[in-house]
């Protein structure tokens, strides 16, 4: 496996930060990409959509509040900063009955599980920990660090690897939502990650199935053996057709200060964790997929969700420079390597 090319000196947009290597990106003669010239009509309007999307947010928990049977909401929660934060909102702004559930990788920091404990004790939350054997995350792992096994448009937001992790993340927290009657299933997507289009949304039966069809298809028979499990059974699309619920990103429409929340999960004795990468809060996996997504694409798995931010005025644009065109920790990207065998 060879070393990523050095990004540090090529194109990037003037006003975001994404880079001449990006699929489909075009820059005007100020050197602005168009992704940036799309959003200006936009970005005007943005105030008033977060706020409708907060009045619609409290509209909907008025009205399912206190009628499921045990709990109100499930939260797929890895114990990073955002997902942490999305909790301890979403607890104190609605007091919902929540569940959070962390799907253990086996490479998640152990001080985030620290921070895990922390935040579902102070905030008196139920925590369910879903954790597949070794061998089964270990073949998955190699699989993605070698191969695009996905569709490239999936590829422009996420590496290979977060995207299978994150893929079985989704369909554990639906699948758990079905079974117990949650009507809310939440997640602690940064505004960059999903547009607001996507913050409230019923969930769709039909395209959960085929999404998780295209999912387990792309997995070679090795794979779709154990895959199968983590998925949603067919039977349940017909058994569960009343209960699918809404899936929430909260961060897309609430005030998004990366300074501020960490302030605010002080509170609650979060630490950040000093045995992660630039890019994460949670997962030691993270340096080495993002090398594996450089080494093939020339472009950071994360600059897509970072420009977007650029450009929402969430975050600082020499700040996304620095996590951004930041050289792998190395001694990250070594730690999965030998973990991994590879």
């Amino acid at each position: 496996m060879c070393a990523p090319k050095n990004l540090t000196n090529i194109k990037i947009c003037k006003r975001c930060i994404l880079p001449v290597t990006f699929p489909g990106i075009k820059f005007d003669d100020q050197g602005i990409c168009n992704h940036c010239r799309r959003q200006e009509s936009t970005a005007a309007k943005a105030a008033d959509r977060k706020e409708k999307y907060r009045k619609r947010l409290d509209q909907l928990v008025k009205e399912i509040e206190n009628k499921a049977p045990v709990y109100d909401a499930i939260m797929a929660y890895s114990g990073g900063k955002d997902s942490s934060y999305t909790l301890k909102l979403i607890k104190e702004r609605y007091n919902l009955r929540l569940l959070a559930l962390t799907f253990d990788n086996h490479f998640v920091s152990p001080e985030a599980m620290k921070n895990i404990k922390k935040v579902t004790n102070v905030l008196g939350i139920d925590h369910i920990c879903f954790r597949p054997p070794w061998q089964f995350a270990k073949a998955l792992f190699i699989l993605t660090a070698r191969e695009d096994i996905f569709p490239a448009p999936a590829l422009l937001r996420a590496s290979a690897i977060c995207t299978a992790c994150i893929g079985i993340v989704k369909s554990l927290v639906l699948k758990t939502a079905l079974e117990m009657s949650i009507p809310f299933v939440a997640f602690g997507w940064s505004p960059g990650q999903a547009p607001i289009q996507s913050a409230i949304l019923k969930t769709n039966r039909a395209l959960i199935r085929q999404n998780q069809s295209a999912l387990f298809n792309a997995y070679p028979t090795e794979i779709k053996s154990k895959m199968d499990q983590y998925l949603i059974p067919d039977v349940y699309y017909e058994k569960y057709k009343d209960r699918f619920p809404y899936n929430i990103h909260p961060l897309a429409f609430f005030h998004y200060d990366e300074e501020h929340i960490k302030n605010e999960l002080d509170e609650l004795g979060w630490q950040n964790p000093c045995d992660t990468d630039i890019n994460s809060s949670n997962c030691l996996l993270n340096a080495f997929a993002n090398y594996c997504h450089l080494e093939r694409h020339q472009f950071h798995p994360y600059v897509w969700e970072m420009a977007n931010m650029v450009r929402q005025g969430e975050v600082n644009r020499d700040q996304a420079i620095e996590k951004i065109y930041t050289e792998q920790n190395l001694n990250m990207v070594n730690y999965a390597k030998k973990m991994l065998e590879i």
